[in-house]
């Protein structure tokens, strides 16, 4: 039988399990079906060609965030 210290732990572990799931998901823009960055066709559930038109996208974004205040 469950004691009070189970029955927290259980909790605890639901908790955490949650928290772990929702770190893992990507911030940002969703996936559209074409490159963010340079507009060339992608597979589903994917937002950018390659890890340089990531790095553009972002520092893009970065500088209109600082200029746009």
């Amino acid at each position: 039988m469950a004691d009070e210290a189970d029955r927290a732990q259980d909790v605890i572990d639901l908790l955490l399990g949650a928290a772990i799931q929702g770190a893992k998901k990507p911030g940002g823009p969703p996936p559209t079906g074409s490159c963010l960055n340079c507009g060339e066709p992608l597979k589903p559930g994917l937002r950018w060609c390659d890890a340089d038109c990531r790095d553009d996208w972002q520092r893009y974004q970065s500088f209109g965030n600082r200029h746009h205040q």
